[in-house]
């Protein structure tokens, strides 16, 4: 291809305290509007700002996950600018001295690994949100304001521009998520916009080493949604410059409905923007005895943690991918593995059969009903023999849907698998019998015909027969 994209993202992360950064307020989300607010929040004449500092601690610890080296002297400045839902008309973040810089996260794709480097990570306060009508016959078309959200802490983390391609950026934006939800400094749900993305987009001829005009796309809340929205404006950048026009900077909106970004105004710049320190809050200073003990309790990360399980439980680097997405998933999967440690079996049955049920119950993996305990009881009455794979399934959903452990519902319903040979060997002769046509196909070379006559068997034994007896008895009778 004549052009490559050069893509940086910024990722604002809401952190999961209970107050706001400045003020006391709760951070609660889906309060009735503007009742979580406060005179500090909504920017009242006289009162000044108090620092949370549970905020920083989040903020080193996601510093130092992110590979950042952590400023010993940071400073808050005043963003300027005027926006309904920005009630002191400025907003308290960090721009010339943050509070971490330089760092980097590995990620993969394609199955080769690439380093992504993380500019900086810096404190800032939440706005409000508008809320708009569009004129009808019920409605007025007025627009309306909330003010819980305004003060609310987030983290922005912002990345070198490293990243070439939508999925590169879909897939480094699920691993800066995957690594605060395992540090439990943010939820990651992008549809309460508790973590949200905006980007910026260049493209430029190969091998050219001056950026391109950029873009900066917004309104990107799900991971596909990022991956189309920046293969789109790619396209649509180099289709500009074939054509010979001239890419505007300039800030996009994501439209998903129609499939393309939308200009949404100018692009404004640092500049614009008026930054200078904060007045009524000093400089932080975190010492270094705080930060080595933030350090100290950083858990073991996503990356860690997948090296750790092909390593230790022999299983493939995919499975181990899937498994790590999510810390609870792989405190599942481990805690499985004490029951029964047989951990490439419990992986498939976590990927397979458990994914699939929480995937259309839209539910996580928190909220699975089944204990690992459960799933690994079911797993030992499979290895015993008393139930076939075909059953465990069958049972495994009724665990799901109703909480029962295995024994009971094999119990219940009589679903003991088969495995008294004399009465199996009866029904092997019968399901022989009846089908001597096919009986005939397999003796003269069409071997492929085997599995139709042990489905045979399985349905006159309501799937219960022991699959390896029904085979034995089967390629036996068959010879003779």
């Amino acid at each position: 291809m004549k052009y490559e994209a050069v893509i940086g993202l910024e990722v604002h992360a809401q952190l999961l305290t209970k107050s706001k950064i400045f003020c006391g307020c709760t951070t609660e989300f889906g309060a009735s509007p503007n009742t979580n607010t406060c005179p500090v929040c909504l920017g009242m004449p006289g009162v000044l700002p108090v620092l949370n500092k549970k905020v920083v601690e989040f903020a080193i610890k996601t510093g130092l996950a992110l590979n950042c080296a952590i400023a010993r002297h940071s400073v808050f400045a005043r963003k300027n600018y005027f926006y309904p839902d920005l009630p002191k008309g400025y907003q308290i973040s960090q721009y010339e001295s943050p509070l971490a810089k330089k760092g980097y996260i590995d990620i993969e794709v394609g199955g080769k690994q690439k380093r992504i480097g993380i500019t900086r990570v810096h404190m800032e306060e939440d706005a409000g949100k508008l809320i708009h009508e569009t004129e009808g016959k019920t409605t007025t078309g007025h627009s309306y304001v909330d003010f819980n959200r305004t003060g609310v802490p987030l983290l922005e983390i912002v990345s070198e521009p490293d990243l070439s391609s939508g999925e590169e950026a879909a897939i480094y934006l699920q691993t800066v998520r995957s690594i605060l939800r395992y540090l439990e400094v943010c939820d990651g749900n992008m549809e309460e916009g508790s973590l949200r993305c905006d980007a910026n987009v260049s493209v430029r001829t190969k091998g050219e080493k001056l950026l391109g005009t950029k873009a900066e796309v917004k309104n990107m809340n799900s991971f596909r949604f990022v991956r189309m929205a920046l293969d789109y404006e790619i396209e649509r950048q180099i289709d500009l410059l074939d054509s010979g026009d001239a890419i505007v900077q300039e800030t996009r909106l994501w439209d998903p409905k129609q499939g393309i970004t939308i200009s949404m105004r100018g692009k404004e710049e640092a500049h614009d923007y008026r930054y200078f320190p904060d007045p009524d809050l000093v400089p932080l200073e975190p010492d270094e005895a705080w930060i080595e003990k933030i350090r100290s309790s950083l858990p073991e990360l996503p990356n860690e943690k997948k090296k750790r399980f092909v390593r230790e439980y022999s299983i493939p680097a995919y499975d181990s991918a899937v498994l790590t997405s999510s810390k609870t998933l792989a405190g599942y999967f481990e805690e499985c593995v004490k029951y029964f440690p047989q951990p490439k079996i419990i992986s498939n049955w976590i990927m397979s059969e458990l994914l699939r049920l929480l995937k259309k119950d839209n539910r996580e993996i928190e909220e699975c009903p089944v204990t690992p305990q459960q799933l690994a009881e079911m797993l030992q009455l499979m290895e015993k023999g008393t139930i076939s794979g075909k059953i465990a399934k069958q049972v495994f959903e009724e665990m799901y849907e109703k909480g029962s452990p295995a024994e009971k519902i094999v119990r219940q319903k009589g679903l003991r698998q088969v495995s008294d040979e004399a009465e199996l060997d009866k029904i092997v002769s019968q399901v022989l019998a009846d089908n001597l046509d096919t009986v005939d196909k397999y003796r003269s070379g069409k071997t492929k015909v085997f599995g139709f006559l042990v489905g045979q068997v399985m349905k006159e034994t309501q799937g219960k027969a022991n699959p390896k007896i029904v085979n034995r008895i089967l390629q036996e009778k068959l010879k003779t």
